[in-house]
């Protein structure tokens, strides 16, 4: 912990360079969405045969791919906010952003659909490595007096690069085909890594920094230990709600996002340049709902954060059921309605990855609630996604079909978030320890037995041996967390690689345990990060 510092800038207003580094960073985390949201550019041309350019991917196997960001992000959330606090941001950032780039340019150079999921998920983790450093410069120097207003400022960037990826990213593809929705982007990342390591400054003039975390928790004294800490988020139910109601927007939201060029192409048989100068404008609405819906909780509902959640996630739902039909017959009526759709998206958004888990976790557990919750938040966006796939490339209905569960999803979501529609107290109840444990052997015996069947008796070994290590093991000594974690990461990688052995199975089958093999090597960063 920092200790804060004093001077008379700090009361006198903003100091030298504050401003420059809320717009550096306002510049860089914005940039990280050009070589993550053009994906959705990309996806048509996944899905077109070999003789049109493309590469003949199934619907399914197209959200395999788009889920594989969401999973590695959201592992990555987990795990970066230590790295962060060791490792120097001006480093993490050059790693996420040159590294993502990079990974662009792979993914638009392969073609085999297991190495393309592997490149995806790669580029998932590097863009998890761009927000939790930001933070951290944020905290060395912005003051709490300005820190709100800074990070609303720094939240519009990504909304407007949103916009411009839509732009840029459709109109590559229009020109040069699926693989310009990659390359352009990547270069517009790589361009604005140089601008970040030529212009940003990681702590003020003289190296003194100010507190990095917030007061809502009290004072450093009160804070828990690591391993109290987990406890307190993990076994927390009001977590978990507002995870599950994240988790049903962010599939709603990312049914939008990664999927809505290609149904404007479908349905409008319109070109993929037309339909991204159509959806550009749904930035329009999540800037505006980024802005408002935390002022609406403050002045409406005392704080209450739940109540215009659910108010919007319904309003989300209606639009969506509206948007199936109107997409189809009136193009302003779409424009308007993409609006509306990106205010309902990101209002609740805003809310639910920071501030709801802030207000309900238990005391100095605040960034941990957050972390915690987005994690869950992602997971539901990999899983929209490969729902989108299956159901989005079947019959001539199959688009209707799909955005009505889009927008089922959205009343689910505020349902969830209805539960705690009169939650305020941090003081919630804690979920019996055992729980989570049980949850976890059961899904390790589950993923056992698919690689098993995909892939042969040898992988059922490395995928249980791994959870073992990693869970079991690592318990009693550092170094066995670590091997374990090598051991976890090395079969991960041999799965992607490696063809699966019965190619019979269902896509999900043969995925599905790389996922949790994944999941065991966390398991064993956690382990040794607690006992650190």
């Amino acid at each position: 912990m920092v200790t804060p510092v004093s001077s008379p800038s700090q009361s006198d207003g903003p100091r030298s360079g504050e401003n420059r580094t809320i717009w550096v960073i306002w510049l860089v985390y914005g940039a990280f969405y050009f070589c993550r949201t053009n994906i959705s550019a990309a996806v048509p041309g996944l899905s077109e045969t070999s003789e049109n350019g493309g590469l003949g991917l199934s619907g399914e196997q197209v959200g395999w791919i788009l889920a594989s960001l969401k999973i590695a992000y959201g592992l990555g959330q987990l795990v970066n906010g230590q790295l962060s606090e060791r490792i120097a941001p001006r480093i993490l950032l050059s790693i996420g952003m040159f590294c993502s780039a990079l990974l662009n340019v792979a993914f638009g150079l392969s073609t085999g659909f297991y190495f393309l999921l592997f490149i995806w998920a790669a580029n998932g983790y590097c863009q998890s490595l761009g927000w939790t450093p930001c933070v951290r410069v944020v905290g060395n120097w912005i003051p709490l007096s300005r820190r709100g207003w800074a990070l609303g400022v720094i939240g519009t960037g990504y909304q407007i690069t949103l916009g411009l990826t839509y732009l840029i990213a459709s109109e590559s593809a229009d020109r040069w085909g699926w693989r310009g929705a990659l390359y352009i982007p990547s270069v517009m990342l790589a361009l604005s890594g140089v601008i970040m390591l030529v212009t940003l400054r990681e702590t003020p003039t003289g190296g003194r920094i100010l507190e990095e975390t917030s007061d809502v928790d009290g004072e450093a004294g009160e804070r828990p230990g690591i391993r109290e800490t987990l406890y307190l988020t993990f076994f927390n139910p009001t977590l978990w709600l507002l995870g599950l109601s994240l988790g049903l927007l962010n599939a709603c939201r990312y049914g939008f996002l990664d999927w809505g060029l290609k149904h404007l192409m479908d349905v409008q048989e319109t070109t993929i340049g037309k339909a991204g100068l159509k959806y550009c404008v749904i930035a329009v609405g999540a800037a505006a709902g980024s802005f408002l819906a935390g002022i609406a909780t403050d002045r409406l509902f005392g704080g209450r954060r739940a109540p215009v959640i659910a108010i919007l996630l319904t309003t989300l739902g209606v639009s969506t059921l509206l948007y199936e039909s109107v997409s189809r017959v009136s193009t302003i009526g779409t424009v308007l309605l993409l609006v509306v759709i990106g205010f309902c998206i990101y209002g609740p958004q805003v809310l639910l990855v920071g501030t709801a888990p802030a207000d309900l976790a238990h005391r100095g557990t605040a960034a941990a609630a957050a972390g915690f919750v987005n994690f869950i938040g992602y997971m539901g966006a990999a899983t929209g996604d490969v729902v989108t796939g299956i159901y989005s490339s079947g019959s001539e209905d199959s688009w209707q079909v799909t955005i009505y569960i889009w927008a089922g999803w959205a009343f689910a979501a505020a349902l969830t978030t209805g539960v705690l529609w009169n939650t305020t107290s941090r003081e919630v109840g804690l979920l019996p320890r055992r729980l989570p444990w049980v949850i976890a052997c059961g899904s390790q015996v589950a993923a056992g037995s698919m690689v098993w069947m995909a892939g042969g008796p040898g992988w059922l070994l490395v995928s249980l041996g791994a959870a073992v290590a990693g869970i079991v093991l690592s318990r009693r000594k550092k170094i066995l967390a670590v091997m374990a974690a090598i051991v976890s990461v090395a079969g991960l990688i041999v799965l992607f690689v490696v063809p699966p052995a019965a190619d019979a199975l269902p896509t999900w089958f043969i995925v599905v345990p790389r996922v949790l093999l994944g999941l065991a090597a966390l398991a064993s960063v956690m382990v040794f990060v607690e006992r650190d």
